[in-house]
């Protein structure tokens, strides 16, 4: 019995250490990230979108469904969707450039699974459950999209790699952007979605008639200024935050605005 008792003790104390090890690129904004996405997305959403969205969810809310895409990585059943959370782009692109790898890359990545999910939401043939995974997993791949990190390097995970200290904290720059520099707004996720959800006319139509490509892009090049300010082993604090929420805000509001139009071209 003592020596069983001992072996499930090491066996336990092996698969946490196992899932420290794991890199952290498929988690982006963190929980209270992705359902500000969700929240804001709710506050553009058709009547006829709210309908369809509430048919196939039932209760759970956008902003309440929206982590559902990180919370299943304890689950193996799901790791065939460990690449649908961002796409590997290399440094040093131009517009052109992301394109043309975008068009001829075939891996499978945020790129060609978000409108893999569009297509099961819209295919009158798809079941009950198909249409709700492939709901969850729009809403948290819409988060995704504007997450800076998630069109970040292969050879450092996505800033995985990259060491940092958060208020002098061991940290990396894909963890301070999933998690720290929201949680140091201090906000619940309904007091930031109500806090940064003023966009503009001007705004919102630019921002809702974006292509897929073009989102990516633009993730990129907010990616690739992270990489040029953020130097390894950087200690970021006070000055990290005031340089970056404006952009941190914009990122998240943007993802909203986003994922309602995807809903609302589908439904609406």
């Amino acid at each position: 019995m003592i020596l069983t008792s001992i072996r499930k003790k090491i066996a336990t104390a092996l698969i946490v250490g196992f899932l420290a090890y794991v890199p952290a690129q498929v988690s982006a904004w963190g929980t209270i990230g992705h359902r500000v996405v969700g929240q804001i997305a709710d506050t553009y959403l058709k009547a006829k979108t709210r309908k369809a969205v509430q048919d196939i969810l039932g209760y759970e809310t956008l902003a309440m469904c929206a982590n559902w895409g990180d919370f299943i990585k304890s689950d193996s059943t799901y790791n065939y969707m460990y690449n649908w959370h961002f796409v590997n782009l290399p440094a040093g692109l131009n517009k052109d450039g992301v394109y043309n790898f975008l068009e001829t890359d075939k891996s499978i990545s945020l790129y060609t699974k978000i409108p893999d999910l569009i297509a099961v939401l819209k295919k009158p043939s798809s079941t009950r459950d198909e249409k709700k995974l492939a709901m969850r997993m729009l809403v948290h791949l819409a988060g995704d999209l504007c997450q800076p990190m998630h069109v970040a390097r292969k050879e450092d995970l996505g800033g995985n790699r990259v060491s940092v200290l958060w208020f002098n904290e061991k940290s990396n720059i894909h963890r301070v952007w999933d998690e720290q520099l929201i949680e140091y707004q201090q906000l619940s996720y309904t007091e930031y979605a109500k806090a940064i959800n003023h966009a503009s006319a001007v705004e919102l139509y630019n921002w809702q008639n974006t292509s897929l490509k073009d989102c990516i892009f633009e993730s990129y090049n907010i990616c690739n200024k992270i990489y040029e300010t953020t130097k390894p082993d950087a200690k970021l604090s006070y000055r990290y935050n005031f340089d970056w929420v404006d952009t941190l805000n914009s990122q998240l509001l943007k993802g909203g605005v986003r994922l309602a139009k995807m809903l609302n071209d589908i439904y609406g």
